[in-house]
């Protein structure tokens, strides 16, 4: 394996795309999340001149189950005319996207694959209802689960909601109400700046318009312009809004909205990546690291993350250029500041899932690609990335944009 510093993997630059995200119950609310993922990923990599011969593996990332889903990759893979991609299928939470990508680098890092496509995918619309089976309940009645609004609801092992980590974070490093509503109108200032000159940012690794599938997947049923769902800046109504939780300080706009959506990119070998690079442009991906805080405290987990992923890159802080976070709450951001010294101010150009929006398996991977595209348009750099997950867990990965040539 590398060791500090050195490359584990390659990001074929231009090789990467993610769907516009929806708002929960919106354009994609009907559209089985695997096979959407398919549908989105044939085009993109035929649009992106990628063969998939050339593609040697994949993997699989997404938390709501679908109809068949047991099959996971080999399904989505077959579904693309790509038989021969085999590889697993990834459940972490919020932390899918880095989960898949870390373990893409991992298997060109050990020769086990030159090349390999990490697909996420994930629709929090109509998630399954599920029943567990109880032989020895009265009449055998099931114990009954509402996949993502339980979920939503409470942790399992905390035993609390994920707006209450929020809470409990924003009370330990005494972020008020007034501090996360600056960040949010910050965070959809930048995101504004994404869709200047006709959404040019987006354009760099978003096909739009975006061809919408209907629901047998047999033809394109219309077209989005781009994200769907997303708030306009309002400030009086933003500062108007009552806390989520009687006493609290986090609103609605203090949080993301549930979204669906698809994303995808391949992750390869030097010499791979650059013959499958729309551009002279290197991404090198220079370390990961996770981390898992006390319970109930999920926003602050990046901060270990992130300082394991620039430990293992062999990168201080200092030396990051940009960073891109998953912030489901405006908490998260105040205390990654805090705690590195990494100005709130300068993180998330040109936008962030907070304002996006959360599928949940493709939201890490739409992060990160728009932290390499946001490295290119400064002339290369080097960016962090991160993340918190359920189960007060968090991801980050550390990677660099140089010249190719």
């Amino acid at each position: 394996m590398a060791g500090p510093g050195e490359p584990i993997a390659y990001i074929p630059y231009g090789a990467y795309w993610s769907t516009p995200f929806a708002r929960w119950q919106g354009s994609f609310a009907d559209l089985h999340s695997l096979r959407f993922a398919a549908w989105t990923a044939e085009r993109a990599l035929a649009r992106r001149g990628v063969d998939g011969a050339r593609l040697d593996a994949g993997v699989l990332g997404f938390s709501v189950p679908q109809r068949g889903s047991f099959y996971g990759l080999p399904y989505v893979a077959g579904l693309m005319g790509m038989g021969h991609l085999a590889g697993p299928t990834i459940m972490q939470a919020c932390a899918t996207s880095l989960r898949c990508v870390s373990y893409a680098a991992g298997e060109v890092a050990s020769g086990g694959a030159e090349a390999v496509l990490a697909l996420t995918c994930d629709r929090v619309s109509n998630g399954p209802q599920i029943t567990y089976p109880r032989p020895r309940a009265p009449g055998g009645a099931g114990e009954q689960e509402t996949w993502v609004l339980d979920n939503f609801a409470r942790d399992p092992f905390a035993g609390v909601a994920m707006v209450e980590t929020a809470e409990r974070v924003a009370a330990k490093y005494q972020v008020t109400r007034d501090e996360q509503d600056e960040i949010t109108l910050r965070r959809q200032g930048q995101y504004a700046d994404a869709l200047a000159d006709d959404r040019a940012f987006h354009r760099r690794y978003m096909d739009l318009p975006f061809e919408t599938p209907d629901a047998r997947f047999a033809k394109v049923a219309g077209l989005l312009d781009g994200d769907e769902g997303v708030q306009p800046p309002d400030e009086a109504k933003l500062r108007a809004l009552k806390p989520v939780t009687e006493g609290g300080t986090v609103t609605h706009a203090g949080q993301t909205h549930p979204a669906d959506g698809a994303a995808g990119l391949v992750v390869a070998g030097r010499d791979r990546a650059r013959a499958l690079a729309r551009a002279p442009v290197e991404v090198a991906i220079l370390g990961f690291g996770q981390a898992r805080v006390a319970p109930a405290m999920m926003p602050e987990a990046p901060v270990p993350a992130a300082r394991r992923a620039l430990e293992a890159a062999g990168v201080g802080m200092g030396a990051v250029d940009a960073v891109k976070s998953h912030n489901p709450f405006a908490v998260n951001d105040a205390v990654f500041a805090r705690e590195t010294g990494f100005p709130v101010e300068r993180m998330n150009n040109y936008g962030c899932s907070l304002i996006w929006g959360h599928p949940q398996g493709p939201t890490g991977m739409r992060g990160l690609v728009e932290l390499i595209e946001e490295l290119e348009m400064r002339g290369g750099g080097v960016g962090l990335f991160q993340g918190c997950a359920a189960g007060d867990t968090a991801m980050a990965a550390v990677v660099r944009v140089g010249d190719a040539r």
